[in-house]
């Protein structure tokens, strides 16, 4: 058994440091500065084949995998956690989804803009008092009218939808069936009037890449654009959070990994006493706890892929990687924040970003509370995790 990264996975890894040296870093600072979305990065993110891993040839993608699709998701996140989010909306919640779930023409209409960057995705399934049920509790309705839908409702928490060219929205087509009742849509929300992004303040976070509140009011979607059967929304969505978990425990190892960086080179900078604190053994034992769990959640993030490159319902690795990414997440966030001390709350520093983006992602396709009752239900004979075939179009499984 081969523990090390396939070569071509290496070298993937590092053209991804190398975009970032050359368009990313010297670019969205500026982007940031006003508050404006960055479409231009995220196109020659796009034209560089970063969302397309996992989709195939004939819609533009590499067929590379999802174990790339981990790689580049982690390595983009550790280097700027503003895009991260870019793995999800544009190579696989939004344009995944619809390749999964649609037909070959939706597929064509959409997949190819997304994943090359030239159209802006998004996915749209939590509204407020949601939680950790988001289906369930869902209020947004979807009424026929005679050539398609009038949606009519509200959504919370909902990534790039101010600037979103393309989504994937959920709504009740029979609102009281509760889970049987909903169904999937691909929304354009720039062609039709009723659709409404205001952004979410978020200190610490981009305020160029943002979550917003959505509001639909008579908001059109032709019948075409419906994503399977009506009332097939509800394993629409969970299996669209599946790919998520995917993505959001390859950022949060990501992100991990950048904390636990930053804390080991101040360490060995700042001189307290006469020598660099990096000697203090209380500092070390924080340090030697924080590697070992960002390699563990690396192992099990990366499982993912290979679970899911082998065509294999991956709903028990999914939420075990998931939670403890976010475990090693937190821990590698805490220990930056005390080898800072003060200097973590300074915006000179990275420590204050990267913990907003852990804090953000931790609650991104599950909360610890949500995958720890997943976990025990398995374990306990309860719910089997795998229970449900999980739709893998790209490896012909269902």
């Amino acid at each position: 058994m081969d523990f090390d990264l396939p070569e071509e996975m290496q070298s993937l890894r590092e053209s991804v440091r190398r975009f970032h040296e050359t368009e990313i870093a010297p670019a969205l600072p500026d982007y940031e500065a006003r508050g404006e979305f960055p479409r231009e990065i995220v196109r020659k993110l796009g034209e560089a084949g970063y969302f397309g891993a996992a989709f195939p040839e004939w819609l533009g993608g590499s067929e590379a995998g999802f174990l790339a699709v981990s790689v580049i998701a982690e390595e983009l996140s550790r280097l700027a956690p503003e895009l991260g989010y870019c793995m999800n909306m544009q190579a696989m919640t939004c344009p995944y989804t619809i390749y999964n779930w649609g037909s070959d023409s939706q597929a064509e209409a959409h997949v190819p803009d997304l994943i090359s960057g030239r159209s802006i995705g998004m996915f749209a399934l939590s509204e407020a008092g949601g939680g950790s049920d988001p289906a369930g509790a869902m209020r947004t309705t979807a009424r026929r009218t005679g050539d398609g839908y009038l949606l009519n409702g509200s959504k919370m928490w909902i990534t790039f939808s101010d600037a979103a060219d393309t989504g994937v929205l959920f709504a009740k087509t029979d609102p009281e069936a509760e889970h049987r009742g909903i169904s999937a849509f691909i929304v354009r929300p720039k062609d039709y009037p009723g659709y409404h992004a205001d952004p979410i303040p978020m200190s610490g976070l981009s305020q160029a890449l943002r979550s917003c509140a959505v509001f639909l009011e008579d908001f059109p979607v032709p019948e075409e654009n419906r994503l399977g059967a009506e009332g097939e929304g509800f394993r629409i969505a969970m299996n669209a959070l599946e790919y998520g978990r995917l993505t959001v425990s390859a950022r949060l190892v990501g992100l991990a990994q950048a904390a636990l960086d930053a804390a080991v080179s101040y360490a060995n900078e700042r001189v307290v006493g006469g020598q660099a604190i990096a000697h203090y053994q209380m500092l070390q034992e924080r340090i030697a706890d924080s590697v070992v769990a960002v390699d563990a959640a690396r192992m099990m993030a990366r499982q993912i892929g290979w679970t899911m490159d082998q065509g294999r319902t991956s709903t028990r690795v999914a939420s075990r990687a998931k939670y403890l990414a976010t475990k090693a997440a937190r821990l590698a966030g805490d220990t930056a924040r005390e080898v800072f001390g003060g200097y973590a709350l300074s915006d000179e520093y990275p420590v204050k970003k990267l913990n907003a983006y852990i804090d953000m992602l931790t609650v991104g396709e599950g909360t610890e509370n949500v995958q720890r009752v997943l976990i025990a239900q398995d374990v306990l004979g309860i719910k089997d995790a795998n229970r449900h075939s999980l739709r893998n179009r790209l490896r012909n499984q269902t």
